[in-house]
């Protein structure tokens, strides 16, 4: 998001706390959804990081130098907070991912917060701590992080076109067998998945999809 996207609310004047998944205007409201985005995300982890760190056991020690109140329950997710991060959970995946769930203040409650004494500071400091922990919980600097979302918007955007076109051609097609739609039907269910799960579907999953059709 571009700062020609944001509402003009004293933009020039006061400076919003921006960076990549938060901005707060001067009016108190949050913009953008990169990082601190609500819900649950998915991060791409580098090679060898999740061993190196120890897991979820390790990650949970990582939380602890960033986010208060750390719990771990049996399965090794973590649980904490900080400031305007009123929940937040983390675990690695079954595929690697870094699997994070981000509950942050809004509304009335963000404005009140940001009116206290130092809130706007510790808004801020909520921004570093979680970009911080990304850095070391992934191994990748928040570009490196941006690039690939993109790369797996792409992936996103491209199952999603397959999927629609193959239903489209199984509509006005009237020379596809029933065990082409059978088959079309399993991997679109598989792709679904994926996208639904916020795995994004690899390009060779979505070429059978393409040359089935």
């Amino acid at each position: 998001m571009s700062p020609h996207d944001l509402p003009i609310v004293n933009y020039q004047k006061t400076p919003p706390i921006r960076e990549e998944g938060i901005i707060i205007l001067s009016n108190g409201e949050p913009y953008g959804k990169e990082a601190l985005r609500q819900g649950m995300e998915r991060f791409a982890v580098k090679r060898g990081l999740e061993k190196t760190i120890g897991g979820n056991a390790g990650l949970a020690r990582i939380a602890t130098n960033y986010f208060d109140d750390i719990q771990v329950d049996a399965d090794g997710v973590f649980t904490g907070s900080f400031a305007i991060l009123t929940g937040i959970t983390g675990h690695f995946g079954t595929d690697g991912k870094l699997v994070m769930d981000v509950r942050q203040m809004k509304g009335d409650d963000l404005n009140t917060f940001l009116s206290a004494d130092g809130g706007r500071e510790q808004a801020m400091e909520s921004r570093k701590r979680w970009s911080s922990f990304l850095d070391e919980a992934t191994g990748y600097s928040p570009k490196q992080r941006g690039d690939k979302a993109k790369e797996n918007a792409k992936k996103f955007s491209k199952a999603k076109s397959a999927i629609k076109m193959a239903h489209k051609m199984m509509h006005m097609s009237t020379s596809i067998d029933q065990e082409t739609i059978d088959k079309a039907n399993t991997m679109i269910a598989e792709l679904q998945e994926m996208i639904d799960s916020g795995n994004p579907p690899s390009e060779g999953k979505v070429k059978k999809l393409n040359d089935l059709i």
